[in-house]
């Protein structure tokens, strides 16, 4: 990689939630001006998703994994905070959201589902203990995907059953999972053999802010032509969204004290409890009845409201966490 082209990864690793802000606005200002590119970028937010988990998952080496699986405060605080508080929250939250089906479902969709992707970064922008954080992420997307659906039917009930086809779930699972987890360490068992693959894998590591701003943009450009007649309804859910955010950061800080964690591990358990997995829902809730179209605009909606809350997260968090 040439020096001109290293002072830009850098530029945009120092500026990135900018970078992310920007993506974001721009993927307004496309999906407001050319609607008709929409459905085709739809098509395209799996591909770079995957790409973006792939060198996600490729920052947590192997042996970092069964590190952080024997890391027992701080990983049984991760679990905790996110499919046992996250769910309490949600449910008390439940009976005042609009009563419209496709809002309630997009709206269970993200809430109950931990982000996986820039969670690393903003924890990591707040002093947060970022690596242990991601070592956790591929424990994270594997106990959502097998929680979400028992999730999903305790909040709809039998409802489920004629909304939630088990297809999409499996080949999200695979798709955005198994596959780009694969490819990962086997990239890293290349690196660790021949210096190219050594080379390879950096490389690709370079491009993880390139790619969250490649799958923020694609994915707002492609959801924002389908709000039309609904802004009121998905207006509706931005107060539940901030609410959210708010009662999660003092959620986030009892658990933190309830484990007795150090101040790096108790942000990072703030901002895992805080941050939600609106990308790598997004295809499940595409993949829903015509009727329930609104749920993936409702779920895009969340990571507007996210990033913009991360943005004070990450000044306001090492401010409120006063632990050890």
């Amino acid at each position: 990689m040439s020096e001109q082209a290293h002072g830009l990864v850098a530029a945009m690793e120092r500026h990135q939630v900018a970078v992310y802000v920007a993506a974001m606005a721009t993927g307004a200002l496309v999906g407001l001006t050319l609607p008709t590119v929409g459905p085709g970028l739809e098509h395209a937010i799996n591909p770079v998703l995957a790409a973006l988990l792939y060198v996600t998952f490729l920052q947590v080496p192997v042996a970092e994994l069964g590190r952080s699986l024997r890391a027992g405060r701080f990983l049984t605080a991760v679990l905790v905070v996110n499919f046992l508080v996250v769910p309490l929250v949600v449910a008390a939250m439940f009976a005042f959201l609009p009563a419209d089906q496709a809002v309630r479902m997009g709206v269970l969709l993200v809430l109950l589902t931990p982000c996986v992707d820039y969670v690393i970064v903003f924890s990591s922008l707040a002093g947060g203990s970022s690596q242990r954080l991601l070592a956790a992420t591929p424990l994270l997307l594997l106990a959502q995907m097998v929680l979400l659906p028992g999730y999903l039917y305790l909040f709809m009930g039998s409802k489920l059953a004629d909304i939630v086809e088990p297809g999409p779930f499996i080949e999200a699972f695979l798709v955005l999972i198994v596959i780009p987890l694969t490819l990962a360490w086997l990239t890293q068992a290349w690196a660790a053999r021949r210096s190219v693959g050594r080379k390879a894998a950096d490389a690709m590591g370079t491009a993880m802010v390139p790619l969250m701003a490649a799958t923020l943009l694609t994915v707002v450009a492609s959801q924002v032509p389908k709000l039309g007649n609904h802004l009121g309804k998905v207006a509706q859910v931005v107060p539940f969204y901030v609410l959210f955010l708010l009662v999660m950061a003092f959620v986030g800080l009892a658990v933190t004290r309830l484990f007795r964690l150090n101040r790096p591990d108790g942000r990072a358990i703030v901002f895992t409890g805080a941050t939600r997995n609106s990308l790598v829902v997004l295809p499940l809730a595409l993949a829903l009845p015509d009727r329930l179209a609104i749920a993936a605009v409702v779920v895009v909606t969340q990571t507007l409201v996210e990033v913009i809350g991360m943005v004070i997260y990450v000044r306001a968090i090492p401010r409120l966490l006063l632990v050890r």
